[in-house]
């Protein structure tokens, strides 16, 4: 919008003022025209009564004479002239005046062709005439001149006004692009109003509207947050309890009953793990990732390996890697930090190469590495799993929601996350890289 407003000022501009420009030398045209026809009827007024006085003195037949100046006054002249009988014969001719007689008519008045605007003045007796004869090149010269005079300050005004209409058109829409900025940062964890108090007349209702939706869209998030934590909390009593009951009546059974027992306990297993992502989703959406006081992330870390240590069997694969003086301190969140970690562990571990180890690594400049084993996945499919219940061409149980919880948390974090695939330094694998904050890795 900016650019166009530019561009349309710009060329309005311009355009006016080379119309005015236009009109300028069209007038200048007539002026001069008017002026110079002015001074050549008054020169050939003046000259007439000096002509007839001088042959007037002459005694003996007329003759030709041709005036000339001296030599340090040869130049072109303006104007030239011719004193005629009335049979055409030139008397007295001036000294850039041609010797044949003008093509002007021995008529009173003016007369022009394509070189000159003539001026023919009569004796009252009509037997001697005076034309004055004024080159259309001068007149031509005089408002080529004039014209440029015109224009050049045109060319010079348009480049400064493009720059004056360019700083007022953007110190003008000041106020749309705080507006924008003020909206673009508006998402599931920032949705305080935006601030409509400085901002022009013209946008204080687009402002108000904004702030209603935003209202609405709180309250919406809001319950969809509170509901999905109160139903993933309800859900985990009632969920261990049938779980207890089914490993109870497993214990008890034999044969193919036993096996159908078996396939309800795999199902309660997992709706118990689904029951505890929406609880950690919930928990993502409400904001906990900022954190007030600084804290050791890898000192989180090493807790969460010890946990996964003790009680799965798949943690033999874990293998942690830390860089001699690798640190990872900061203000953030460590409850928000142990739930990325267990999700981005899990995931690792239930859909990597189960041959193959999984290694977790700190680096300096608070960079960490979490590496599995799988085949090479396209863009499509990494654009697929990053989205909320996004699940893989996999086998292995799950709820797709690991990866987006751990990237939402993440991002309130202000770490950057990445997943790459196939690995750095490798053909196959798969690694997601969380970037903290130099600040973090001091």
């Amino acid at each position: 919008m900016t650019r166009r407003l530019i561009l349309w000022l710009t060329g309005a501009t311009t355009a006016f003022w080379l119309i005015a420009a236009g009109l300028g030398i069209s007038v200048m045209q007539d002026e001069f025209g008017e002026f110079f026809d002015g001074s050549l009827q008054e020169t050939a007024e003046r000259l007439l009564p000096l002509v007839l006085d001088d042959l007037k003195r002459r005694q003996g037949p007329l003759s030709p004479q041709h005036l000339r100046r001296q030599a340090e006054d040869i130049g072109d002249e303006y104007l030239v002239y011719q004193v005629r009988d009335t049979q055409g014969h030139v008397l007295i001719r001036s000294h850039d005046a041609p010797v044949e007689p003008f093509e002007a008519p021995l008529k009173r008045g003016f007369w022009g062709n394509d070189d000159f605007q003539f001026y023919t003045a009569s004796a009252g007796d009509g037997t001697v005439f005076v034309q004055v004869a004024d080159a259309m090149a001068n007149r031509n010269e005089a408002i080529t001149e004039g014209g440029m005079a015109l224009f050049l300050p045109v060319l010079v005004l348009i480049p400064v006004s493009i720059g004056l209409i360019w700083l007022i058109v953007r110190r003008t829409l000041a106020p749309v692009d705080d507006l924008r900025r003020a909206i673009e940062e508006k998402d599931g964890g920032n949705m305080a109003p935006v601030p409509s108090r400085m901002l022009p007349r013209e946008l204080q209702p687009i402002a108000r509207s904004v702030n209603h939706l935003l209202t609405r869209l709180q309250a919406a998030f809001d319950a969809e947050r509170e509901f999905a934590a109160n139903s993933a909390h309800e859900l985990r009593t009632p969920i261990a309890g049938a779980l207890a009951q089914t490993q109870m009546l497993i214990a008890e059974l034999d044969g193919p009953k036993k096996r159908r027992a078996q396939q309800i306990e795999a199902s309660l297993i997992n709706l118990g793990h689904t029951a505890e992502k929406l609880l950690q989703l919930a928990r993502a959406e409400a904001g906990i990732g900022a954190g007030s006081t600084n804290v050791d992330l890898a000192r989180v870390l090493e807790l969460v390996l010890i946990d996964f240590e003790r009680g799965d069997q798949a943690s033999s694969r874990l293998r942690f890697e830390r860089e001699e003086g690798a640190r990872l301190e900061g203000p953030y969140s460590e409850d928000a930090f142990a739930i990325v970690l267990r999700n981005l562990i899990e995931n690792a571990l239930l859909h990597g190469r189960a041959e193959e180890p999984v290694v977790v690594r700190l680096e300096k400049g608070g960079v960490m590495r979490i590496v599995n084993g799988a085949v090479p996945l396209a863009p499509a499919e990494l654009a697929i799993i990053r989205k909320r219940f996004g699940r893989g061409a996999t086998l292995s149980p799950g709820s797709g929601l690991g990866l987006s919880i751990a990237e939402r948390l993440l991002q309130q974090m202000n770490v950057r996350f990445e997943i790459l695939s196939p690995a750095t330094g490798r053909k196959d694998g798969f690694e997601v890289v969380m970037r903290f904050s130099d600040k973090a890795a001091v």
